[in-house]
């Protein structure tokens, strides 16, 4: 195992390294929170779909092959179809926009007054997001190190909360392609073939196998059409996603470079479905799915080809984690405490602003660690993060921008009657239920037009304010006070 630990060893010190190395770049707040709006194609395709393919994707998708076969690639598909229709049908006017959160869009779009609840829930899902994504850290270096999961947590979390402070989006963009790489080439390149040659190849494991493994349909219909509630439309909404849109050098950029990353997550869900399904073959006896990924890695890859691989999955989780992370600290700070302490944007010169923005990560990133350490059940934690977002977000977000007739009022109205009948209702059914996602959607776009249509229409001069950023011709604004409806 010591060239695995190296491999390991040396992937760690090197996202430590960019992180120092992103310092020197993040010299403003663009700088910091979205890499001064400078990516082109290839460096946005690459961190894009680093973020969005996290230790869910990769452990978790493995798993779900183990289970259903190749219909459990449906969760990590239904999270390329959300890139996908982010990318084509919303990404260029996102990223003409010019803002920093996604509360700060919807303040543009209404006129104000939407910052701080809409703040506050997408904190709490970025916050389990992030969350999550630290607690897989356990997994893997138990696998590696048979390392006690407190400490495992604390030296992953530890390691990205480092760089992410250290320069912030600069540093977890650099982070990230190293980590698109080290995935492309652990997960696609080595272990698919490899697991499929192990197994038998395609013909053998149908030989072994239940038909319904090979049934694209296999996980069932209502399955797949949550996870595209949750996930599809998830990817809609996420700060953590809105945020790398905001990195674009341009709209064009974020258009098409957004199309190659969700193109590639489509692939890579298939790619997990068939790890999956030849683990099924090779260890019929698991006593979890989520068990199959460390497996097979652990018992059929040579050494050195280990550690690259669980160095991808390494790179899954912190990717994730990171851009979890630096979204928290940016809806923490610009979106929830400047707005309550009453600060006036543009009151603090850049250096200021970048010293507030790292010492939040800073703070966001301890409590994610400690809540990491406390949390036990990962699944529901998520499962609530999701609920919330979509339940109370997707319809006041969607709505501000495909229907002008959406006011202030509704979508208020929307976020407070989606978040409370998301939370009754997962007290009534369950957490892990389906009905409080269906039924909380419901709610708020019942909410949300009966509000709008009972209510004055948005002001004029805001409206026309919001088409000039849409169309990219008004210069950025994010640091100037929005203006109120008269």
């Amino acid at each position: 195992m010591a060239v695995d630990y190296t491999v390991i060893v040396v992937y760690l010190v090197g996202m430590l390294a960019m992180g120092w190395w992103g310092m020197r770049r993040a010299r403003s707040k663009s700088e910091f929170l979205v890499a001064g709006r400078r990516l082109g194609p290839a460096m946005y395709s690459g961190t894009m779909a680093a973020i969005v393919l996290g230790g869910a994707s990769t452990i978790g998708g493995v798993g779900l092959g183990y289970q259903y076969g190749l219909s459990g690639a449906w969760m990590v598909f239904t999270i390329g179809l959300g890139l996908l229709a982010l990318s084509v049908f919303f990404s260029a006017r996102i990223a003409r926009l010019k803002v920093y959160t996604v509360s700060e869009m919807l303040d543009l779009r209404y006129g104000g007054r939407a910052g701080v609840i809409s703040g506050v829930v997408m904190w709490a899902y970025t916050l389990m997001l992030a969350v999550t994504s630290t607690i897989a850290y356990a997994t893997i270096f138990d696998v590696l190190f048979d390392m006690n999961r407190t400490v495992a947590i604390i030296l992953g979390g530890s390691i990205v909360v480092a760089y992410s402070t250290l320069g912030g989006m600069w540093s977890i963009t650099l982070t990230d392609m190293v980590q698109f790489v080290v995935k492309t080439i652990g997960v696609l390149l080595l272990l698919l073939p490899i697991a499929v040659v192990k197994a038998g190849g395609f013909s053998e494991m149908k030989a072994k196998l239940p038909t319904e493994y090979f049934d694209p349909l296999g996980i069932g219909g209502e399955t797949i059409f949550t996870y595209v509630l949750i996930y599809t439309f998830g990817m809609l909404i996420g700060q953590d996603i809105w945020q790398r849109v905001f990195t674009a050098r341009s709209d064009k950029t974020a258009k098409w470079g957004g199309t190659v990353a969700g193109t590639y997550c489509l692939a890579y869900a298939l790619a997990g479905a068939v790890i999956g399904t030849a683990a099924r073959v090779l260890y019929p006896k698991l006593g979890s799915p989520d068990d199959a990924f460390a497996t097979i890695v652990k018992d059929e890859l040579p050494v050195g080809v280990r550690g690259l691989v669980l160095a991808a999955a390494l790179a899954a989780v912190m990717s994730t984690s990171s851009g979890a992370l630096i979204a928290c600290a940016t809806v923490a700070n610009n979106d929830i405490w400047s707005r309550l302490r009453g600060a006036v944007r543009g009151s603090e010169d850049e250096h200021d602003e970048v010293k507030g923005n790292r010492a939040f990560i800073l703070v966001m990133g301890l409590a994610v660690i400690g809540t990491a350490i406390a949390l036990n059940n990962v699944v529901e934690a998520l499962t609530v993060a999701y609920n919330l977002l979509v339940g109370g977000l997707l319809v006041p977000i969607l709505g501000g921008l495909l229907w002008k007739r959406g006011t202030v009022q509704g979508a208020l109205a929307s976020v407070i009657v989606g978040g409370l009948a998301v939370i009754g209702l997962m007290a009534g059914y369950g957490i892990l239920a389906n009905e409080p996602v269906y039924y909380g959607l419901l709610a708020s776009l019942a909410a949300y037009v009966a509000v709008s249509l009972a209510t004055k229409p948005t002001d004029a001069a805001v409206l026309a304010a919001w088409r000039e950023r849409l169309a990219g011709r008004s210069p950025e604004l994010a640091s100037e006070p929005v203006p109120a409806p008269q």
